[in-house]
């Protein structure tokens, strides 16, 4: 195949320039400029009969598939809400070729068996590339460390008990000390439970207005605080999970300059909304961390631009229709998000002039493939092709029709949005084209 005319974006290679690519195998064989057709037959050695395939790229981006560093893939045990199939579908739809699955299932990824069941089930639906996530602790309950050794030959790229906090310390610093054997970050959801309290939302005037109950934001800046101070100790790999207040991102930061191995990630919806958009019928709004201040939000923005937080991550999190229907009080925490985040970002950010797509693809593909050493986030000529071509123009209404995910507790539902990926790539096959996921059998 020939992609001709393509904006080609690889922050691996400080690219942001027009390119002609050339596909052989789903390998990429050539990166140049102003091929012409002699030139693609000779790379590609054809004779002049034979037609090259080839697609009109003048307009659109092409860049390293994104890679997600927070999914919940909910299999095994919740695939009601969504499945290792319909999820990675998802992914790739949203542009995402690449995507940690964390170990918040039932039961919880806290064995190998069960990592490699996930690794496998991913291999088998054969749409993104699925990484597990195992579990720090047996069974969550933040009391006995899991066997990470094991788990890591199983498969595992990183540890966590997202979806709650490990609340005692000294379970924290021995995690980050026996993770080094594996080289695998450990991913804190920080949040003290205590502080956290049975709040939906955060704690502040939008909290007081609705009568709900409110968390604050010490809730989980205490808990960056401490969790920096023990990778310092312990000279482990942190990363920081869904940040989402200011003081968060002052504590990363000055914790960088102490030379802490720690890293950070911030969502889609904590950059996009704030706690004054809630109401108390709209439920895709209730997410934990719970949606910031306007303050926070700022300083969010900053903190990514500054390098302060390193990459982007969705924190999908799909939940059946039932679920989201109750009283906001009620219904669980999550925001259904892997096929509209990139519109989003994209149309909150970049169309504003707030975020470059250079910065963006390097915040969404290559750092968390760095961060996560995951073979991704570059273009490169010998390599499979993990690629998105994105359409800066594309429109499309969000609804339960084309979604590829089972879970449609996103706020974007029934509403148009701009900026989307037309094709993708993983490993060389086509699986995306014109807005259309390609079924591919293994």
């Amino acid at each position: 195949m020939w992609l001709r005319q393509a904006f080609v974006v690889d922050p691996s290679q400080n690219l942001a320039v027009e390119r002609d690519i050339v596909l052989k195998d789903g390998v990429i064989i050539e990166i140049a400029q102003n091929l012409q057709p002699e030139d693609v037959r000779a790379v590609l050695g054809l004779s002049n009969s034979e037609q090259i395939p080839q697609v009109n790229a003048a307009g659109k981006y092409l860049f390293p598939g994104l890679v997600d560093a927070h999914v919940h893939l909910r299999e095994p045990g919740q695939e009601d809400k969504e499945d290792i199939r319909s999820g990675s579908r998802a992914a790739v739809r949203g542009g995402f070729t690449s995507i940690l699955a964390m170990a918040n299932t039932k039961p919880v990824i806290d064995q190998r068996a069960l990592v490699e069941f996930v690794r496998i089930q991913g291999q088998r639906a054969g749409f993104a590339k699925v990484y597990p996530v195992a579990a720090v602790t047996k069974g969550f309950k933040g009391t006995e460390l899991v066997e990470m050794m094991d788990l890591f030959e199983g498969g595992a790229v990183a540890f966590s008990d997202d979806g709650q906090g490990i609340q005692n310390s000294e379970i924290m610093r021995l995690a980050l000390e026996y993770a080094k054997l594996t080289a695998c970050p450990i991913i804190a959801h920080c949040e003290d439970n205590n502080l956290a309290g049975q709040g939906v939302m955060r704690r502040g005037e939008a909290s007081a207005r609705l009568g709900l109950r409110g968390i604050p934001a010490s809730a989980e800046s205490v808990m960056v605080a401490r969790d920096v101070l023990l990778a310092g100790e312990t000279e482990g790999k942190l990363h920081i999970a869904h940040v989402s207040t200011k003081e968060s991102v002052q504590i990363i930061k000055k914790a960088k300059k102490l030379g802490i191995d720690v890293t950070a990630e911030v969502n889609p919806h904590h950059l996009l909304f704030t706690d004054e958009d809630i109401s108390l019928t709209a439920t895709a709004y209730k997410v934990n961390p719970p949606l910031p201040t306007r303050a926070d939000q700022e300083a969010l923005i900053e903190g990514l631009l500054d390098g302060t937080i390193d990459m982007l991550a969705t924190d999908h999190a799909p939940h059946t229709w039932e679920d989201k229907a109750k009283p906001f009080a009620e219904v669980p925490f999550g925001i259904n998000a892997l096929e509209t985040a990139l519109a989003a970002v994209w149309q909150g950010l970049v169309a504003k002039g707030k975020l470059s797509i250079q910065k963006l693809v390097e915040l969404w593909s290559l750092k968390p493939a760095q961060r996560f050493g995951l073979p991704a986030g570059m273009l490169k000529i010998g390599a499979p092709a993990d690629m998105v071509l994105f359409d800066p123009d594309y429109k499309e209404e969000i609804s339960a029709a084309n979604l590829e995910s089972k879970s449609l507790n996103t706020p974007f539902l029934g509403k148009e949005m701009q900026g989307f990926p037309v094709m993708v790539w993983v490993d060389g096959k086509l699986l995306l084209e014109n807005r259309q996921i390609i079924d591919v059998k293994n």
